[in-house]
């Protein structure tokens, strides 16, 4: 099995030490990573930062022109990626999967491609001119997780480069590969250096964050990490957008169609098997609709095929590592006891079985204090909790440290907007859940997150403001 290389100065560098990607359906190796050295790291950083004198300069249109060719070259790998991304991933190549997750990575691109930040009159009279310019920061480290590692890599890079910085990205030890081929067909287009890619474990992460030639780091992952991060980044003043964790709360009102809402309320819980900052992790049903919501969410859980990601017919595939898999069975034996087991639960075959498969969990009459309620569980689990007064259920949705996501589901979509306004986090859908844009600037409140990412608020995420007075 050849290794893949890391990509340093616009070239493919060996390492002396690489590490095994493990496919999480199968538990085989998907591909050997390579081990950077903190050398390397340096290397790379070094590389951005000779790049970015040169970079910065170029106008505007060059850096659009460059990233649209990004969105071609993806395009036209888009099967290669696909496949690679369900070997490390797990997947499924259909539905929500990897197919759509190369497809949502191209069109992420040619959007970001086409923002721009011109200059900014703030004054222009007898008393002089003000001119507010956004000018980029340097060199941004990007830091990805394992849920979606080239989507995530794009929302970090594109928008990077398109401000006139240079990247060194640094994928999840658990889903390298895809990123660092993502990364070199980036490099057959941008000038040498501009992105980097640097595989290695979790040690190389503080040695990024904390590196003097860093201007700002970009991290999506766990709360814990993120403070970790902020706290590494203080020396140096380095600016940050941490998209950190969420525990989602829906919120159904009384006026609800079950039958109609329960597809939807699925997918916004299990999009990617639930392993999504903002899928719907807390659900809150009124006492009215309680039981048939949960009656028609086990006929939609019922339907949906899980399996290896190579299968065509999978929507949900594995938990993408052992270490995430214990977790969400660790909170599912704890809720079982708790609640109402509508479908799954703790499985002793299922622990013996291989590849990291988790069954499809449903568990009613949990409420807020069991854990399951209360920690983000990041896998194919959806602890149901009932509520008798509305004002209640919104106290209850924000009585937790973390506000990525919530979502209200009612056919009173003026009451609904009501309830989204109240809710502490930093997107309210309403009768879905999740559905990101690139257009919707999406960050967290409280725990889940510092900045924002997507449209022209996310991309002046990547410079800094200099006012010039005439």
């Amino acid at each position: 099995m050849e290794p893949f290389r890391l990509v340093i100065d616009g070239k493919k560098v060996p390492t002396k030490q690489c590490f095994e990607v493990l496919n999480p359906a199968t538990e085989k190796p998907a591909g050997l990573a390579p081990l950077a050295t903190a050398q390397q790291l340096d290397d790379a950083v070094a590389a951005a930062k000779r790049a970015y004198k040169s970079w910065r300069d170029e106008p505007e249109r060059k850096r659009k022109a460059a990233c649209m060719k990004i969105a071609e070259k993806l395009e036209l790998h888009a099967e290669e990626l696909a496949q690679l991304l369900t070997a490390e991933q797990g997947k499924p190549l259909n539905g929500l999967g990897s197919r759509w997750e190369i497809g949502g990575a191209v069109a992420w691109t040619q959007y970001t491609a086409n923002l721009s930040l011109p200059m900014k009159v703030l004054q222009d009279n007898n008393e002089g001119r003000v001119e507010l310019h956004r000018k980029p920061i340097g060199v941004v480290g990007s830091i990805t997780p394992w849920n979606f590692p080239v989507l995530i890599a794009i929302w970090h890079i594109i928008p990077a480069i398109m401000a006139g910085n240079t990247v060194v990205s640094k994928p999840s030890p658990f889903t390298p590969l895809t990123t660092l081929r993502v990364v070199e067909l980036m490099n057959e287009v941008l000038p040498k250096g501009v992105v980097n890619c640097v595989a290695g474990d979790d040690d190389l992460g503080p040695q990024l964050t904390g590196h003097k030639d860093i201007g700002k780091i970009v991290f999506t992952g766990s709360c814990g990490t993120g403070k970790r991060i902020m706290a590494n980044a203080a020396d140096s003043m380095k600016r940050l957008t941490l998209e950190l964790g969420g525990n989602d709360a829906g919120i159904v009102l009384p006026d609800v169609n079950p039958k109609e809402i329960a597809e939807g309320l699925f997918w916004g819980a299990f999009i990617n098997n639930g392993q999504t900052c903002a899928a719907l992790k807390r659900l809150y049903v009124h006492d009215d609709v309680y039981e048939e919501v949960c009656e028609e969410l086990v006929k939609v859980a019922r339907k949906m095929p899980v399996g290896v990601g190579t299968d065509e017919d999978a929507v949900l595939g594995p938990v993408q590592n052992r270490k995430q898999l214990d977790i969400v069975q660790d909170l599912v034996a704890d809720g079982s006891k708790k609640g109402r087991v509508l479908l799954g639960g703790a499985n002793d075959e299922t622990k013996k079985a291989k590849g990291y498969f988790h069954p499809i969990t449903l568990i009613a009459d949990l409420e807020n204090g069991d854990r399951l309620v209360d920690e983000e569980q990041f896998g194919p689990v959806l602890p149901i909790v009932r509520y008798r007064n509305v004002e209640d259920a919104i106290k209850m949705a924000n009585n937790n440290p973390n506000g990525l996501g919530g979502s209200v589901w009612s056919r009173n979509i003026t009451e609904a907007k009501r309830i989204a306004s109240k809710m502490e986090c930093g997107s309210v859908w309403i009768n879905k859940h999740g559905m990101i844009q690139p257009n919707a600037p999406f960050g967290g409140v409280k725990q889940s997150g510092v900045g924002v990412e997507f449209g022209e608020e996310g991309l002046m995420e990547n410079t800094d403001i200099q006012v010039i007075f005439s």
